[in-house]
């Protein structure tokens, strides 16, 4: 053990005797425990010279508990990106209060990058990775500039990316990264928090098994996978700040792979189709054909999960009318251009039944089609036609000037009526 230190502090970065030293050290600390881990990188590898990094998520308690134990005056920088949960925010102050920890330190986001970069706070949708590079990678870059080592509450089963996380890292900044949970079982945190009465994060029990900033996390259902629900419908697993070890980070949304057009742009899609394995008590975020909910119908009920509802041509919705409000978006199909019956269910939905939600088109989703199915209170489009991308994308949708039926949701004379001879329905 004496012999590593010296070669870590001193040689030059990334040189040979460098990365041997942190090798050793992984070795030497294979089976420690995450005290024992956490003891040697600050009491002996980096004394005074290594801060703590804490989203205060649903495993944070445990390292802060460790943190505790070895030094409460340890740096801990929490990202407070503006975008958290108000539970997250509470949860910081009890376990502050709990553990006795004297250096909790919030890291805000630059005003003027938000200002110019995120002036509606709506980055996240259309590119997290430059909303968490502003939120999170910037400030905590700035900060670690004044050490030489930080640690973090990375765990090997968190994600196949983290499956052969190390104790110790060397980083492309020549700052060594510290990881006591690396080993940790989920069993092991569930245990090691009944054993210290450690408080669960106060989403935890509502299925929130990894927390971080709220417009971007989604609870899980049992057995999912825990980070399932951070950044749900998107090709992205990590937020930007352990670039270094898994050497891959999600490229910033192309607009060209993003299908779902609402709200005047394309947008990440979190939902998803019905699949034929799918269990009732468990499936969230999924489109459920109107069929199967109606045969499941009490299972739906009772689920706490957000679903969806999908709408084949020919189907009734006056059969789920009663049930409209357990449905966080409601897809209609349109197979064909030549199929109209979507344009009639999307308009018992709003104009009948006075459904609120999104209500999307899928299928067969042209340009032509859209202005039609926008004065059928559809405000959301599923659309894989290039014309129909192109024409969205620059607002290029021919308007609908002459019709001759009029829809109930707003005040329309159809073409060829004498406006002079309709009588005042007052």
């Amino acid at each position: 053990m004496a012999t590593a230190n010296p070669i870590i502090a001193t040689a030059s970065k990334h040189d040979k005797l460098r990365q041997l030293g942190i090798i050793s050290l992984n070795g030497m600390f294979d089976e420690m425990d995450a005290e024992g881990v956490l003891r040697q990188a600050v009491e002996d590898l980096l004394p005074g010279d290594i801060a703590m990094v804490s989203s205060f998520g649903a495993d944070s308690a445990v390292l802060l508990h460790v943190v505790s134990r070895v030094d409460p005056s340890v740096p801990v920088y929490f990202l407070e990106t503006g975008k958290h949960f108000p539970e997250t925010l509470e949860y910081v102050e009890m376990l502050k209060s709990q553990l006795g920890l004297t250096n909790v330190i919030a890291l805000h986001p630059d005003s003027t990058d938000l200002k110019r970069f995120d002036p509606e706070g709506t980055l996240w949708e259309n590119d997290p990775d430059s909303c968490c590079h502003i939120r999170k990678t910037e400030p905590l870059e700035q900060v670690l500039e004044g050490f030489g080592g930080w640690v973090t509450g990375r765990k090997r089963f968190q994600t196949a990316e983290r499956g052969v996380l190390p104790h110790f890292e060397l980083t492309s900044d020549d700052r060594i990264k510290v990881n006591p949970l690396a080993y940790f079982t989920h069993a092991d945190i569930d245990a090691y928090k009944v054993a210290h009465g450690l408080p669960d994060h106060p989403l935890y029990e509502r299925g929130y098994k990894s927390i971080g900033c709220a417009p971007c996390t989604s609870a899980v259902a049992e057995g999912e996978d825990p980070r399932a629900g951070r950044w749900r419908g998107r090709d992205k697993r990590e937020c930007g700040i352990h670039f270094d070890f898994n050497g891959s980070i999600a490229k910033p949304v192309s607009q060209s792979s993003l299908t779902l057009f609402k709200d005047g742009a394309f947008k990440a899609d979190p939902w998803r189709v019905w699949a034929d394995d799918d269990v009732v008590a468990n499936v969230r975020y999924a489109h459920v054909p109107l069929s199967v909910f109606v045969e499941n119908r009490d299972g739906f009920l009772a689920s706490p999960h957000p679903v969806g509802l999908l709408v084949n041509p020919g189907e009734k919705v006056e059969d789920i009318a009663q049930d409209l409000g357990r449905f966080s978006s409601i897809a209609i199909n349109f197979p064909a251009f030549t199929d109209g019956r979507g344009y009639s269910s999307a308009r018992l939905l709003r104009e009948r039944y006075g459904y609120e939600g999104e209500l999307r088109a899928v299928g067969d989703v042209l340009t032509d089609q859209i202005p039609f199915m926008r004065r059928c209170g559809i405000d959301a489009f599923v659309v894989s036609s290039a014309p129909t991308r192109a024409a969205l994308e620059k607002d290029a949708l021919a308007e609908v000037s002459r019709y001759y039926q009029p829809v109930g949701s707003r005040a329309e004379i159809p073409a060829g009526t004498r406006p002079f001879l309709r009588r005042n329905p007052n």
